[in-house]
């Protein structure tokens, strides 16, 4: 069995979305969202995303973290505190010695969709669908999770052949 994390980083929402391969289907395990209050200072705010990370990889058997890669066009201040929220996550990733693999916006949406200009609501209902649940996942930001471990177990047969994963 492999169980992967999906995460979509942010400073007030971290999506996260903990999904199992059984054969040929993914089961959805655990989804969610980490948020921390904007009224908070940032290295609090940056310390309960490791604390409530930490609590998950320490409570399930994660074989592989599937993060989604920063995207900003505009807004450098917000990729700025964003970004240390990112290395936050990859470096709790990292304590707890589990492999992880970058998605850009465009590859989740086409491991998901097969199209990777997909609309988000096109990413949010193929999420829905391939995991089996009564509505999509809210907020947003743990759909994204899920898209993006999807992404990953799509990814993992051709990652396999090329020998970046055993």
């Amino acid at each position: 069995l492999i169980m992967i994390l999906g995460i979509d980083p942010g400073l007030a929402i971290v999506g996260y979305g903990i999904i199992e391969e059984k054969g040929d289907r993914y089961i959805p395990v655990e989804y969610g969202a980490i948020r921390t209050d904007s009224k908070t200072e940032l290295d609090q705010r940056l310390w309960e995303i490791f604390e409530k990370l930490s609590e998950i990889f320490k409570k399930y058997q994660i074989n592989e973290v599937a993060v989604e890669e920063l995207f900003f066009a505009k807004n450098a201040k917000t990729a700025m505190v964003v970004g240390h929220a990112r290395g936050v996550i990859l470096l709790t990733a990292r304590m707890f010695n589990i492999p992880i693999f970058v998605y850009t916006p465009n590859q989740i949406k086409q491991g998901i969709t097969g199209y990777g200009s997909a609309q988000k609501f096109q990413v949010q209902n193929m999420v829905k669908t391939l995991l089996g649940l009564d509505r999509i996942p809210k907020p947003d930001d743990t759909a994204d999770a899920l898209a993006c471990a999807i992404c990953h177990l799509n990814s993992r047969a051709v990652l396999k052949k090329i020998k970046k994963i055993r």
